[in-house]
Order: C-alpha cells, then sequence, then structure tokens
C-alpha cells in the first residue's frame, strides 16, 4: 500500500520528533555531568569511551537507595607499562557527588571494586578511569533509586559507634604467588551523611565518614582511596592485589573526625 504525500509526511515528522525527544531525553539525563561535574573535576581533559577498559554493573531500579551495590570491572591487566592509575565513581544527583577516588598500582594485579553506594536520586552513576599515560576513559550507569543519602541510619547509632573502626580482612579467591588475589575489606562505621535525622529529637545528626583508605601489601601501596558520604555506612570493599611473597596486608582508615583505626590480615601458604 503507497502512502499518500500527506501521510508519508507526517510519518517523517513522527520519526523526527520521536528522535528529538531521545536525544533531548539523553541531554536531560547527562545534563549535570555537561553542565557542572565534568568540568568542576577534570577540567579540560578529553572524556574517552571506556567501553574497552572499563565494565560498570548496577541495578537499574535499587531496592534500597542507602545500599546500592555497584561493581567496576578492568578489562585489561595491570602492568608496569599499562595500568589504571586511578578511578573516580560519581553519583551526578547525589548532594555530594564525589563517592571517591580509588588509586591502583601495578601490584595491584587488577584495577577491580566491589562496593555499595548510596544514590539519593534517579542518577547515572559513573566510573572514570585515568591511564598511567594520561587518558581518561569513562562508563556509567542509570540508577533509578531515591532517599539513600538521608536514609535513617540503618542500626542503633549508639550501638555502632561502640563498634566503629572495627574491621574484617577476608581472601575471596585461592591463595596464589604473582596473580591478582581478590580480598574483601570489611568497616564497622555509620558512615554519616550530614543529612540524616535523630529519629527522637529530629534534628540532623552531624556528618562521620570515612574519608581515607589504604592498603599494602609488604609495604608496597595496592589500594589508596579518598571517599565521602555517598559510600553506605559500613563499607565493604573487595579489591586485588598481586603478592610474590608471602607477607603482611595493612588496611588503615581515617575518619572526617580524625579517626584512625588499623587492621593485618597475614598471608601466607599452609605449612
Amino acid at each position: 500500500m503507497k502512502l499518500s504525500k500527506l501521510s508519508l509526511l507526517s510519518l517523517m515528522w513522527v520519526i523526527y520528533l520521536a528522535l528529538s525527544l531521545q536525544a533531548h531525553a539523553k541531554d536531560d539525563v547527562n545534563q549535570v555531568w555537561n553542565e557542572q561535574l565534568k568540568d568542576f573535576y577534570f577540567e579540560d581533559q578529553t572524556m574517552l569511551d571506556g567501553s574497552d577498559i572499563l565494565e560498570i554493573t548496577a541495578p537499574k531500579r535499587a531496592e534500597d537507595g542507602a545500599v546500592v551495590p555497584v561493581q567496576v570491572k578492568s578489562l585489561i591487566e595491570q602492568s608496569e607499562d599499562t595500568f589504571i592509575k586511578n578511578i573516580t565513581l560519581l553519583i551526578d544527583k547525589n548532594p555530594a557527588p564525589l563517592a571517591g577516588q580509588f588509586e591502583f598500582f601495578p601490584e595491584s594485579g587488577r584495577a577491580d571494586l566491589d562496593l555499595r553506594i548510596r544514590v539519593n536520586s534517579y542518577s547515572p552513576v559513573r566510573a572514570i578511569a585515568e591511564m598511567n599515560d594520561g587518558k581518561f576513559y569513562m562508563v556509567s550507569r542509570f540508577v533509578k533509586a531515591s532517599g539513600g543519602c538521608s536514609a535513617p541510619v540503618g542500626s542503633d547509632l549508639d550501638t555502632a559507634m561502640q563498634r566503629i573502626g572495627k574491621m574484617r580482612m577476608k581472601l575471596r579467591s585461592e591463595f596464589g604467588l604473582e596473580v591478582p588475589v581478590q580480598m574483601q575489606l570489611a568497616v564497622s562505621h555509620p558512615n554519616l551523611t550530614g543529612l540524616q535525622k535523630d529519629q527522637v529529637t529530629t534534628l540532623f545528626i552531624p556528618p562521620h565518614y570515612i574519608k581515607s583508605i589504604s592498603v599494602k601489601f609488604n609495604d608496597k601501596d595496592v589500594l589508596r582511596a579518598t571517599t565521602d558520604i555517598s559510600i553506605s555506612e559500613n563499607p565493604n570493599l573487595k579489591f586485588f592485589f598481586k603478592p610474590e611473597t608471602d607477607g603482611t596486608l595493612v588496611a588503615e582508615i581515617e575518619d572526617s573526625q580524625g579517626m584512625k583505626f588499623t587492621k593485618s590480615f597475614e598471608y601466607k601458604r599452609e605449612s
């Protein structure tokens, strides 16, 4: 059946309108990034497609905006010649968009992240990798969640403060030498955002959150991070390191009130 000239024009207009709306919607999703975050955090840096460098996984719709699991997987191995220097994790619509910047080294083995974040409203979550050659690569994932930064503290605050700074380290993969090995670091800390209210007084609870994480193996850096309120309470971080011998893994943490905590893990073959 042939379309009349009027019908053809109408069809063309519908297609044009649909494409325009799609482009406009895309612009809206990236508006905060394009107009604010890109220049603020990366100034004049060129941002390249990171789909060959990183892979980001997060739920399309999170059940709880205060505890959103995010995995960032590197698609390249860390070596002396080519490695990811750091990964910046941003949540566009959060009051504090910078969840953290995570620094990696050849001794890291892999520049992977597995953690839980807060998402305050429907927003892109972005992972930006800076390579050792100075180039930047970005991947993103749109997450539907709300209220993550203002959600009530998940446990009794007095109890949480009694346990503050307690850490557990656990081997998440088989023992190995000269291969990337995954570890898990769990920290008891309320990571208060300053946007949460005391359920009795209805007054805002002052912010108190982990601001830095350092992990070394035999005194060599394998992970350094600067974090903020967009990391969920009781942070749980999985990361890699590449041991060449048996040794000691040491995690050091400092929070926004100057409290410091240390945990060590003996990594050695069974005798």
